[in-house]
């Protein structure tokens, strides 16, 4: 397997991983798969940090529609150390488009940045 197809598989691997709710609700499984400066933007615009999203989502609290079924996943190497991961979620009938940045780092592939967007399915979609 090529580099950059290494890294790819490793990015969707790991945002999968991240969909799984025992993984949401571990603090040592989160810190294994995000970057020491994670940001992200969630469907409401909030900005989160590592810390912060760590404990709400371990905590119970995180907001949001619960477990996400993910769809139309895609992936592209843009750097030797940088994948970009775009895919659509489901849950409870609340749709979104999600990005994500994942960084090769020593400690391997960790996700850098996710902002996700909350859209409606036109009919056909």
């Amino acid at each position: 397997m090529t580099e950059p197809a290494r890294g790819v598989a490793a990015a969707i691997e790991g945002e999968l991983r991240l969909l799984d709710p025992l993984v949401r609700a571990s603090a040592d499984l989160l810190d294994q798969v995000l970057h020491p400066d994670y940001r992200e933007v969630d469907t409401t615009g909030r900005h989160w940090d590592r810390d912060t999203i760590i404990d709400v989502l371990v905590s119970g609290r995180a907001p949001g529609p619960g477990r996400l079924t993910a769809s139309r996943m895609r992936a592209i190497h843009l750097a030797d150390e940088l994948v970009h991961l775009t895919f659509d979620t489901e849950a409870k009938g609340r749709r979104a488009h999600r990005s994500s940045l994942w960084r090769r780092t020593a400690a391997g592939w960790l996700l850098y940045y996710h902002q996700a967007t909350p859209f409606e399915a036109a009919p056909g979609y």
